[in-house]
């Protein structure tokens, strides 16, 4: 039964969500997270006003704040009344109203700056991609705790998203009968054929597919690997969840990112999408997607590069039998 905290809170998220700016955000942020600016170019108001609306829906409960560097991300709220408040709005659809119709356009000329930003980095950096990431984190380090968490195998299929230069796919190759790299860059996937073919990984393929929606069927791979990718992501919980929907029972998912930082030149200049990935989220992400959390490892960056240095986190997880 509702108590009285429960009935105020819904009252003010009811109200929080009755007005038609905010109503408009919520089913904005229902296709992703957005920073203020980006709110204010798709809403076309000023700053002050929308920064007024959003502090209200999260006092409210129907928005999630936070903070990533010199970035605020807004996102609808996962739980409590008025994030199932928000989440029912949204599932009940845009219907006829030409002026949310209108915003969702805008949403996806964003979403598609976004790609186009970070496939042009991809483009300009193909040729030197393995070179750029070991100056990050010791890369060999990683690769080492990698194999050690993922097991001995042999595993009958491996699927790598965001495979980039096919690293991943050439490290677990002893490991594996088939292997199937995803990756939406065409650029990428140039640099992965080249270092696929010097090693003659015949039993490796490379597709072009966005990581949202994998040309595979379902329960067909044993072992997912994903290397250095969410930070890219707008949306890493649906890459979790589709990685979860191609596991079959017992399959392993393995995550390698970084871990939260403060470096904003790889936002600025490398098109990260996100400081690094919280714990937090991560564990709920793959709660979300149905995967147990395994093992979590951290490994911190060699002492000469300082607050310059970047933490490296390790996740397996598993789809339940």
């Amino acid at each position: 039964m509702a108590t009285e905290a429960d009935r105020s809170k819904l009252l003010a998220a009811l109200k929080a969500a009755a007005e038609s700016t905010r109503l408009r955000l919520l089913f904005i942020l229902s296709h992703g997270e957005f920073n203020v600016s980006e709110l204010t170019r798709i809403l076309g108001q000023s700053q002050p006003r929308l920064s007024r609306h959003l502090k209200l829906m999260v006092d409210a409960g129907l928005l999630e704040r936070q903070r990533e560097g010199s970035w605020v991300l807004f996102r609808l709220r996962e739980d409590g009344t008025g994030g199932e408040l928000a989440q029912f709005i949204t599932r009940l659809g845009e219907a006829d109203n030409d002026l949310i119709a209108d915003d969702l356009r805008k949403v996806q000329a964003v979403l598609a700056e976004r790609r186009e930003k970070a496939e042009a980095y991809f483009a300009s950096v193909a040729p030197e991609w393995d070179r750029i990431r070991s100056l990050h984190v010791a890369e060999g380090a990683v690769e080492a705790a990698m194999l050690d968490m993922a097991g001995e195998g042999p595993f009958a299929l491996h699927v790598d998203i965001g495979t980039g230069t096919g690293r991943m796919l050439e490290l677990f190759a002893s490991r594996t009968r088939e292997a199937v790299g995803i990756d939406s860059s065409r650029e990428m996937l140039a640099a992965a054929r080249g270092r696929l073919a010097a090693e003659e990984l015949r039993h490796v393929k490379l597709r072009l597919a966005d990581a949202r929606e994998l040309p595979l069927d379902d329960a067909v791979a044993d072992l997912v690997s994903i290397h250095q990718v969410l930070h890219y992501l707008d949306e890493p919980a649906a890459v979790l969840a589709e990685a979860a929907r191609i596991l079959a029972p017992g399959g392993r998912l393995l995550v390698a990112d970084f871990a939260p930082h403060d470096l904003e030149f790889l936002r600025d200049e490398c098109a990260h999408r996100r400081l690094g990935i919280k714990q937090d989220d991560m564990r709920r992400w793959l709660d979300r997607a149905g995967l147990l959390l395994l093992r979590q490892h951290n490994l911190p960056p060699p002492p000469e590069k300082g607050e310059h240095g970047l933490t490296v986190s390790l996740w397996l997880a598993q789809k339940p039998r």
